[in-house]
């Protein structure tokens, strides 16, 4: 008897495939920041795609795809800054860096299905191409395995930190999904779920990095909000961009959130400012997922004032943010961390009318 087999992909798998998208390495303001520890990144780079070759040969090709789409790497350039901030950068940095890139793919894996997003990283998202059975498992090893590369750490508060900061990621993404289209999510309702499924990463990375340079427990703190401060207003960020952004230079899959009812900051400035029969109308757009209708309202020149002020509160986040580093000691490092808050204001400006 001859038995089928589904087939399997080996390392071979083309990470990139052909696509109208662009790609998402830095460009433009981050540039700037990333070329302070350029080879500290590529290094990063290198470690991250050996990780595949941690798998069964059966399945290292689809870990080879998932993780061979560069993004930003924005948590590892906080972990690398923050380290080189307090003293000198270290192997450890680097593996902390691939660590919490991992943890960050593998939510990606998981947005993905639950938006049923098609592109991402410019090139079709691993659901699109092999399914969601195939996706959450994957997803699922990539969580694992970025948890069994912390506790390699000898500091045994690394690994409880990152396993913390991982639980938080997933708690956050738990409650977004419980208020899909909940009309009555309030601003501190979403602050508090993109802090967690966002800024915690982000927050785990500053401050793992100012410990492993043997930072002060004062430091670690400020180093730990600057972190959360960062991640939340880069969400916004995010944010904007579904409304706002395009798929030609983002190379995502753009206004999932509102196709899925993930209410987002700019979307609730909008609802916020309607009453009576407008803010019946939106509400209803809103439960009907009509993605078109209420991307061209924020668009438009009424709704201005929704995206403005969405704008502002990362403006204000990212302002709080440096104050918690300026006083750190003036190295490039240190510069480079305020110089990630000035180019994240730079690309929440572009949105401005």
């Amino acid at each position: 008897m001859t038995i089928a087999r589904a087939p399997f992909y080996s390392a071979v798998v083309e990470a990139t495939v052909p696509s109208a998208f662009a790609p998402t390495v830095p460009n433009g303001p981050l540039s700037r920041v990333t070329e302070v520890v350029r080879q500290e990144l590529d290094d990063v780079e290198s470690r991250i795609v050996a990780q595949a070759s941690s798998f069964d040969p059966a399945v290292e090709g689809y870990v080879s795809y998932a993780i061979g789409g560069r993004g930003k790497r924005l948590r590892p350039l906080v972990a690398l800054l923050s380290g080189g901030a307090i003293g000198a950068i270290t192997s450890e940095h680097v593996d902390l860096a691939v660590i919490v890139e991992l943890i960050h793919v593998a939510t990606l894996v998981h947005d993905d299905i639950v938006d049923e997003a098609e592109w991402r990283r410019a090139q079709p998202t691993l659901n699109a191409r092999w399914g969601n059975s195939l996706s959450v498992l994957l997803g699922d090893w990539l969580f694992a395995h970025a948890l069994n590369l912390s506790a390699r750490f000898d500091e045994v508060e690394v690994s409880r930190s990152i396993a913390r900061a991982a639980r938080e990621v997933c708690t956050g993404e738990i409650i977004q999904t419980q208020r899909r289209f909940d009309l009555h999510l309030g601003i501190d309702d979403y602050l508090r779920i993109i802090e967690m499924k966002t800024g915690s990463l982000f927050a785990v990375a500053s401050e793992l990095g100012a410990m492993l340079a043997n930072a002060e427990p004062t430091t670690r703190e400020s180093m730990r909000i600057f972190g959360q401060k960062i991640g939340t207003a880069y969400q916004i960020y995010d944010d904007c961009i579904d409304i706002a952004g395009t798929e030609r230079l983002t190379g995502k899959t753009l206004g999932s959130d509102l196709r899925k009812g993930k209410l987002t900051l700019p979307v609730l400035m909008l609802l916020g400012g309607r009453n009576g029969a407008d803010k019946e109308h939106l509400s209803q757009l809103i439960l009907d997922a009509r993605f078109e209708e209420i991307g061209h309202l924020l668009n438009s020149s009424p709704a201005n004032g929704a995206l403005s002020t969405s704008i502002d509160a990362g403006q204000a986040l990212i302002t709080e943010a440096q104050a918690q580093v300026e006083n750190l000691p003036s190295n490039r490092y240190g510069e480079g961390l305020i110089g990630l808050g000035d180019a994240l204001r730079e690309m929440l400006e572009q949105f401005r009318s």
